[in-house]
């Protein structure tokens, strides 16, 4: 399982002291506003700060990290992605998962068992997400990610069964 995820991503600065926006990905910011240091990830580098201040400016959150204290020196902050541990990641209510977990499940056909491909992403689509399946045969195909289509969702196993094949064809 991952043990860490992409929770937001850095945006403009904010105000005069060094705040930067951050844009959540969860749409949640609550465990957000609770953080002390952060993994920031710019390109390849990434490098651990801390947290000297947070405030909420729903749909996102003000963040003012260390040693960044004018909107000059948080604007080279601006594109990072905000790492932050499982522990730290917005709590799931049942039949939620992270989607970090189910990148690489295995999708199964429910009434053979047979191996189709595995999810190589969830996507935000306007009408809700959507999966990813990279097909055996290296097509892809994207399902809606709704229990019509897919149950027995298994992490422990690594697979995730789909009901209804047509919607592959």
């Amino acid at each position: 399982m991952t043990e860490q995820f992409v929770a937001g991503i850095v945006g403009a600065p904010f105000g005069l002291k060094g705040f930067v926006k951050v844009k959540p990905l969860s749409g949640e910011i609550e465990h957000l506003l609770k953080l002390t240091s952060v993994t920031l990830r710019q390109g390849e580098k990434e490098r651990t700060l801390a947290i000297e201040e947070s405030a909420a400016i729903p749909p996102a959150v003000a963040i003012r990290f260390a040693g960044f204290d004018s909107p000059e020196a948080a604007k080279a902050l601006r594109g990072a992605q905000l790492l932050i541990g499982r522990k730290d990641a917005a709590p799931l209510q049942p039949g939620e998962f992270y989607i970090e977990d189910l990148k690489g499940l295995a999708v199964l056909a429910a009434d053979s068992e047979e191996i189709l491909g595995q999810i190589a992403d969830i996507i935000e689509g306007g009408g809700g997400d959507l999966a990813e399946i990279r097909l055996n045969d290296g097509k892809t195909r994207l399902v809606p990610f709704r229990k019509e289509f897919f149950t027995g969702i298994n992490l422990a196993k690594g697979r995730v069964m789909l009901q209804n094949l047509w919607i592959l064809e």
